[in-house]
């Protein structure tokens, strides 16, 4: 019997409704995004059809996946890495069926939802999850920020009133023909959503921009209407959806077909999506101090999916903005999750009627917000500082998601990954570096040269002894390690001479750790820093920025002799 906290129950009201408020213009959004390939004209309100998908996924993955997952406070749904395949996979379905059938569709897209849910379950209890930290860096960041890109491609045309092209390469080349064809009113309402979207958080940051946004110009589209109409979602579907086997029975549909078609995209879904979902409940980790179940959470997104797929929704996955929304406004246990659903669900039952007024426009500026948020502008940013193998991968990757295909770019970024990570190790071998896994230091054992802090101040120093490299695989120990560090530590030390290489995720992963000792007033000292890992901590500022030069010391005798001649630190 499953077991639904309610020590919280208040947090977790306020956190699921504050969350389910920003996640229906998102699921609207999304699900009209899914099926922008479709055109208009030949099977009528796409609009209404993509709208009604994106709420029952919403509704399905969010409510199971919490319900049955492992992260507690993780909120679910449709998500825009998840909309960019499931586009991709409508739009090759749309194109491949002649005469065009809607149907042909609807019933691949269902099958892909439970082959997704399919995998993800299996994903879960072969243990999958805990192979998420062998995922390096550049490959996330390269990976989100070309999806970032699609998404704000994709949603360039509907923003101006126009019909999109399916592939990126005639959006970059049709657009200078095509910006003539804007229509002045559809620009108005999607600038006005963007501009409110990021200008709103100045004067209230309680109440979710994205919704006044919807509000706002869904209200002026109307008072405009009679001047020039753009395109809406149109009447939605409502009532409890039902599964979507039900609405096809007599249709003629190639079952066999459309089952092939569903299974490549369908693993594409579980993989892209469990992917998505343990980088975000790393994220709610590091938030709330707390540890998830990976295996369990793929085992409770894969039956999230698979409930959407068999009602018609399109797949999800964990929504980290939504997620960390939940958290500040007070979420804490799945009920947060599962409240969310259940508001999302009375919106399809009884509010349906009124979403048939909101602009596409205005959504496809939610979307490009949405897009803009994805991409990684931090590892973009220092791509002149990372090493250029890591620079290599990350903009190789982010190419190939925007120009091929979402799993060829991971493919191959992650192969480049591991030759560069072979060729590494194997210099560090022949230079005579040895590599083990990071350690914590035993504080009942202290080595020789640490037998001189004593005295009243040993108990406010915690020394870390790290050996090895810090890189995409060891990342999450040393984030354990550092979290071992109690609250009641004044100074840290981090002996550094045994760690030979450090990669951009072991770069990022000391710069977090390092910010959250600086946040709990806790002062940090390096000792021996190895060529490398120094040349990596000064080239992006972690020295002096986190850590003064004066904290950085050639051996520990330096070390100890700075804190016999600073006891204020100790004592402050």
């Amino acid at each position: 019997m499953l077991f639904l906290p309610t020590h919280n129950l208040k947090g977790d009201i306020f956190g699921g409704l504050t969350a389910g408020i920003v996640a229906l213009p998102l699921a609207l959004a999304f699900g009209i995004q899914a099926f922008g390939s479709i055109d208009v004209g030949d099977i009528g309100n796409i609009g209404a059809i993509g709208a009604f998908a994106g709420l029952v996924g919403a509704i399905m993955v969010g409510f199971f996946a919490s319900l049955f997952g492992g992260t507690p406070a993780h909120i679910n749904g449709p998500t825009g890495p998840m909309t960019v395949v499931t586009a991709t996979l409508i739009s090759g379905i749309w194109a491949s069926t002649q005469p065009h059938s809607i149907e042909t569709v609807l019933v691949t897209l269902s099958l892909a939802g439970l082959c997704c849910g399919g995998f993800q379950i299996l994903f879960g209890f072969m243990k999958i999850g805990q192979y998420i930290r062998y995922i390096p860096y550049p490959v996330l960041s390269g990976f989100m920020s070309g999806i970032g890109i699609i998404l704000i491609l994709q949603q360039i045309y509907p923003l101006m009133g126009t019909k999109s092209p399916v592939l990126i390469v005639d959006m970059l080349t049709q657009l200078p023909q095509r910006i003539s064809d804007f229509n002045i009113f559809a620009l108005t309402l999607g600038a006005g959503a963007i501009t409110i979207i990021y200008l709103f958080p100045l004067l209230n940051k309680k109440i979710p921009a994205t919704l006044i946004a919807l509000l706002v110009m869904t209200i002026i589209s109307l008072l405009i209407k009679n001047l020039n109409p753009v395109l809406t979602i149109g009447n939605v579907p409502s009532g409890l959806p039902k599964p979507f086997f039900l609405s096809f029975l007599s249709c003629k549909i190639d079952w066999l077909s459309a089952l092939k078609m569903a299974i490549i995209p369908g693993l594409t879904l579980a993989g892209l999506g469990s992917i998505d979902t343990l980088l975000t409940a790393v994220i709610v980790d590091n938030t709330t101090k707390t540890k998830h179940n990976s295996n369990q959470e793929l085992i409770g997104q894969g039956i999230g999916n698979f409930f959407s797929g068999l009602f018609g929704g399109i797949s999800g996955a964990s929504a980290t903005m939504r997620t960390l929304l939940n958290i500040s406004s007070g979420g804490k246990t799945k009920m947060a999750g599962i409240i969310h659903s259940l508001f999302l669900l009375t919106v399809l039952l009884g509010l349906g009627r009124y979403v048939r007024f909101v602009p596409l426009p205005v959504l496809a500026g939610i979307l490009i917000t949405v897009g803009f948020s994805i991409i990684d502008y931090k590892g973009l940013k220092d791509l002149t500082k990372i090493p250029r193998a890591d620079a290599v991968v990350l903009v190789t990757v982010l190419l190939l998601t925007v120009f091929v295909n979402l799993l060829i770019a991971v493919g191959v970024g992650m192969i480049i990954a591991c030759v560069v990570f072979m060729k590494r190790t194997g210099d560090l071998v022949e230079k005579g570096y040895q590599s083990s896994k990071i350690t914590i230091f035993d504080k009942e054992s202290p080595w020789e040269d640490e037998t001189e802090i004593i005295g009243d101040v040993h108990h406010q120093i915690y020394i870390l002894r790290l050996t090895g490299t810090i890189f995409f695989g060891s990342i999450t120990r040393f984030q354990e390690v550092m979290q071992e560090i109690p609250d009641s530590a004044k100074i840290v030390i981090i002996r550094m001479q045994h760690i030979s290489f450090m990669d951009q995720s072991g770069l990022y992963a000391m710069e977090t750790a390092l910010k959250d000792l600086q946040d709990k007033g806790i002062t940090v000292l390096m000792t021996l820093i190895q060529p490398q890992p120094l040349y990596m901590l000064q080239k992006l500022y972690v020295i002096p920025n986190l850590i003064p030069e004066k904290h950085t010391f050639d051996t520990f005798d330096e070390c100890t002799q700075f804190l016999k001649q600073n006891m204020k630190l100790m004592n402050s």
